[in-house]
């Protein structure tokens, strides 16, 4: 006997069917084109489904080197924890005087995610800063330790981001509650209104994809010979920002969202002028240089350096406010661009340098290139660090963004 569609599933299929039909996000172990069937032992059903941005289709991962080694983050990241300190006073000062705790819904439980958090230890001190000054301003406003509410904090980054080391190296005299968030930034992340405080250090230069354009022989942007944007031509700039821009327009989309009325996002963001004596630029030019000589070396392909481009843009503060004016759903309390005094050359300094780029970039490079040269790359990249002087010619500028929900 031929089976009869229910009057419910056929207005499910021919709703899908319309030409008003939008694009959907489906998990990854699913198959678009498999067949949903519906139990007959089940009297009720929800199909829900989730209209995204073409953009977030081509969200790509790049964790940090995890674990304790000489090349993992961990143990390579000094130059995040100092910006992080740079900033430590004036996001107390900024979650102090304007952090609205009058304007939250009535809860005993204060929640705040560092996006981007890797693998520690820097996502403690900046959650600890935060901490502290939450509990000054509800001390400020008249509530003693004992009505403070309770914090609980999310750790939030991709999910082949080390969690483990992470959450092995938490503090053992923490003051909060702990979970890890596995995704994208560039995506939703928490329920409706559920934060009170979004803070994020030296994690949104990585943009979500590489544009296509990049890597395309017939497009203008192609970034031949090139594995950066400091040097490249006009187009290839271009695709950067727009890229950039994009991702920021996904981020404060769902950040709009997560966030109450009052509460406040806190960004640290390495770049702040469009400038090759920047020191990421200088670093970003010179790792470039050891590629392209491998490549002389026929070490590796003139394809495989042809289709390699790091998935970092530094912004201005200009590029941020408009981004945010975009979104138009928080106020702008602060961007601030900050800058490091220039260090007098110290030849071990260059190694110091070479390893804090490794333990960010080995697992894109390796991935693209091969492990087995990863050696050889970055004792070129510490020599080339050390012949040109870097300390004397780049400044490490930064950016403080402060928002507060509308």
């Amino acid at each position: 006997m031929a089976s009869t569609a229910s009057p419910m599933a056929s207005q499910f299929r021919s709703s899908f069917a319309s030409s008003s039909t939008k694009r959907l996000a489906v998990p990854i172990d699913i198959n678009i084109g498999a067949t949903f069937r519906i139990s007959p032992g089940k009297r009720s059903f929800i199909i829900k489904a989730v209209q995204i941005p073409r953009e977030m289709e081509a969200i790509e991962e790049y964790p940090m080197n995890g674990g304790h080694g000489i090349y993992s983050y961990a143990k390579n990241s000094y130059r995040q924890g100092q910006a992080i300190n740079a900033v430590k006073e004036l996001i107390k000062e900024e979650i102090t005087e304007k952090l609205d705790i009058n304007k939250f819904p009535s809860s005993d439980t204060f929640r705040i995610v560092d996006v981007g958090c890797s693998t520690g230890p820097n996502t403690f001190f900046a959650v600890q800063n935060v901490l502290e000054a939450v509990e000054k301003k509800y001390q400020r406003e008249g509530l003693d330790h004992c009505r403070l509410p309770e914090f609980q904090v999310f750790f939030n980054d991709h999910s082949s981001n080390d969690f483990n080391t992470l959450f092995t190296s938490l503090p053992p005299n923490k003051n909060y509650y702990v979970a890890g968030v596995p995704g994208s930034f560039h995506a939703r992340l928490f329920p409706e209104a559920s934060l009170h405080i979004v803070i994020s250090s030296y994690a949104l230069q990585w943009i979500s994809h590489i544009p296509k354009e990049l890597v395309d022989r017939s497009s203008p942007a192609w970034n031949k010979g090139r594995t950066y944007y400091a040097h490249a031509g006009a187009e290839t700039i271009k695709a950067y920002a727009d890229q950039f821009a994009k991702d920021m327009d996904n981020f404060f989309h769902f950040r709009a969202q997560e966030v109450v009325t009052g509460g406040m996002v806190l960004l640290t963001i390495p770049g702040g002028r469009w400038d090759y004596q920047i020191l990421s630029n200088t670093l970003h030019d010179l790792l470039e240089s050891a590629i392209v000589d491998l490549a002389k070396k026929g070490i590796i392909s003139e394809e495989k350096l042809d289709s390699f481009n790091v998935p970092q843009y530094f912004p201005s503060p200009q590029e941020m406010e408009a981004a945010v004016k975009r979104n138009g759903c928080f106020s702008i309390e602060r961007i601030e661009c900050l800058h490091d005094e220039k260090k007098q050359a110290n030849p071990k300094e260059a190694r110091v340098f070479s390893s804090h780029m490794r333990a960010g970039l080995e697992f894109l490079l390796s991935e693209h290139f091969g492990h087995e040269i990863m050696d050889e790359l970055f004792d070129l990249f510490t020599k080339k660090i050390e012949e040109c002087e870097v300390f004397d010619m780049g400044v490490a500028f930064k950016l403080l963004v402060v928002l507060k929900r509308k």
